[in-house]
């Protein structure tokens, strides 16, 4: 079986973004690997070359959110920490929870479409949280 997982780089705020994911959503760490535990620095990957002083950087996580694995480092992105044409939907089962959820990741971010009722779902938002990363929020249509 095949899985799609997502890779956030967040330039040097992983770990303040685990933590909101945390009090947001809940955000359940499996591991996390700063640059100076790797045991080959030589032979990082080209997203995540160790830089001089970025020692104490993460360069892996791996965190769940619900039922999704997401991945995450400081990497070296170049400065260039743009999600554009990316969105995570995070789907929840009830209106609260969707609120509640929705109004934690709108804190220090931007919304795109407040909390509503849709032809899809009874609740759906969108917002671009404090990191840039785009998320959908909405409760799954009960059949």
């Amino acid at each position: 079986m095949a899985q799609i997982q997502p890779y956030l780089f967040f330039e040097g705020r992983t770990e303040e973004a685990i933590e909101f994911y945390k009090g947001a959503l809940g955000a359940r760490v499996e591991m996390l690997m700063r640059f100076r535990d790797n045991p080959e620095p030589q032979k990082t990957s080209e997203g995540c070359v160790q830089k001089p002083g970025s020692e104490d950087k993460v360069m892996h996580a791996a965190f769940w959110v619900g039922d999704s694995l997401i991945m995450a480092s400081d990497g070296n992105n170049a400065g260039k920490a743009e999600f554009k044409g990316v969105a995570l939907s995070y789907s929840v089962f009830d209106k609260e929870t969707c609120e509640k959820a929705f109004n934690a990741l709108a804190v220090g971010g931007q919304v795109q479409m407040a909390p509503a009722k849709t032809f899809f779902s009874e609740l759906f938002a969108m917002v671009t949280d404090r990191f840039g990363v785009t998320w959908m929020v909405l409760v799954v249509p009960k059949m």
